[in-house]
């Protein structure tokens, strides 16, 4: 069969915003040695794809499984000329990858960038270092501050993956931020495995609170947004940069997995509930009206009905604004597969998850209610319908609650700024006017 367009890369991403980066990292480059890029594109007509894989927990792996087997068909049946695949998964899985999936041209780790380039007869270019090819919308992007992690939390795989913290020099945050600016992004999104540990490794002490103290004086950089900031030893001069700078959104994502002191050491989390608590109430004090959003984990080897039900009362207390809940999925070699038996029924696990998220609704609904008659800086995203769909700073992309402002009387610009009095809300969404 002929290929027409021997030269079109189609780049898939699966999985977190932190693989998002790597895949336009890598575009960026493809772009530079002279190759047609798209991303995630339904076009047939690219004669290279590339698969970018998670392999955190099991439904994320099952995923990029069955993406790489679509592909597969194709090249068998040589509707492509190449069909690549790196990333978390090949990084974890390359041996029994290449036994069960030969057809695959060539396997790549998530750090093997430049050997993947090579492979395609293009060269790495270090100017570009700082440079990608965004996906999301103009108006917004993710900065990738770090990467691995030195945590070792029982039931993560990341480390097994990804290895040791590396932190990304200030200076390079900075150059990658008036870069994104440039190029149309008002909103930066910081991401790291654990934003906490940021500078621990190069600079000897932690530095997350000078960095987004920098960052924030880019010019251009309307909203800074953080992501994942372990609980656990947080930097707390965090606190006062995020309450003193206008544009760093009074918004932080921080993940406390569990409540039980008997759940946080089989975890590993390095925190006990009281010191949990006593951060959460700091932050709410030192920042009045901050967003709060966590994750949590249930079904852990160990969680018994009074350590969930101490977790459920804690929701209740803490009235999170924003909240995600997975049950425990066992992942080879990390510390609970290798010293606990995963013996609480999944049954039980998604009846526990289940619990939360009715309990989280009745507590965003609340918040929510709240909200009307207030007016609030809203950023238009995307028009879906008969509605414009944006955020408060008070919300993250994908994962957040969005505003809903009616189309039939506004003519908004997506990526632009607006402020709207919120006139009704449900569970996890509002709607209002332009003010």
């Amino acid at each position: 069969m002929k290929i027409k367009n021997r030269n079109k890369v189609n780049v898939i991403t699966l999985g977190c915003s932190k693989n998002l980066v790597d895949s336009e990292y890598l575009m960026r480059q493809l772009k530079e040695n002279g190759f047609d890029v798209s991303h995630d594109s339904n076009s047939s007509d690219a004669n290279i794809v590339i698969i970018n894989t998670c392999g955190f927990i099991n439904d994320a792996k099952q995923e990029s499984i069955e993406t790489i087997l679509q592909f597969e068909k194709s090249r068998k049946k040589n509707k492509i000329d190449k069909l690549i695949v790196f990333g978390c998964l090949s990084e974890r899985y390359k041996e029994e990858l290449i036994k069960e999936i030969p057809v695959v041209d060539k396997f790549f780790g998530v750090y093997d960038n430049k050997n993947l380039l090579e492979y395609l007869g293009a060269d790495f270019r270090k100017e570009l270092i700082n440079e990608r090819i965004t996906t999301t919308p103009k108006h917004y992007a993710y900065l990738k501050i770090s990467e691995g992690c030195d945590r070792t939390c029982s039931f993560c795989a990341i480390p097994l993956i990804k290895g040791n913290h590396k932190s990304i020099p200030i200076e390079n945050l900075v150059k990658e931020t008036e870069f994104l600016v440039k190029n149309g992004a008002k909103e930066i999104i910081l991401i790291a495995q654990d934003l906490s540990y940021y500078g621990i490794d190069i600079y000897k002490k932690p530095k997350l609170a000078e960095l987004i103290s920098k960052l924030s004086e880019t010019k251009g950089v309307e909203w800074l947004r953080l992501h994942y900031a372990y609980p656990s030893k947080f930097p707390q001069d965090v606190i006062s940069v995020i309450k003193s700078k206008e544009n760093i959104c009074k918004y932080l994502d921080i993940p406390v997995q569990h409540i039980s002191d008997k759940m946080l050491k089989l975890m590993r989390r390095g925190n006990n509930k009281k010191q949990t608590i006593e951060l959460i109430e700091k932050l709410r004090t030192e920042i009045p009206g901050i967003a709060l959003r966590t994750t949590l984990l249930v079904g852990h080897p160990g969680e018994t009905d009074e350590d969930f039900n101490e977790l459920l009362d804690f929701i209740k207390f803490a009235k999170f604004e924003r909240l995600g809940v997975f049950t425990y999925s066992e992942e080879e070699n990390t510390y609970s597969a290798l010293n606990y038996t995963d013996s609480i029924p999944e049954s039980v696990k998604q009846a526990r998850m289940d619990k939360i998220m009715d309990v989280q609704r009745e507590i965003s609904n609340e918040l929510n209610s709240k909200k009307i008659g207030k007016i609030f800086k809203i950023i238009i995203d995307r028009t879906e319908g008969d509605y414009y769909i944006g955020r408060t700073e008070f919300d993250s992309p994908e994962v957040d609650n969005e505003v809903l402002i009616h189309s039939e009387m506004n003519k908004l610009k997506i990526g632009q700024f607006y402020n709207v009095k919120i006139t009704q809300s449900d569970e996890f969404d509002l709607y209002g006017e332009i003010n």
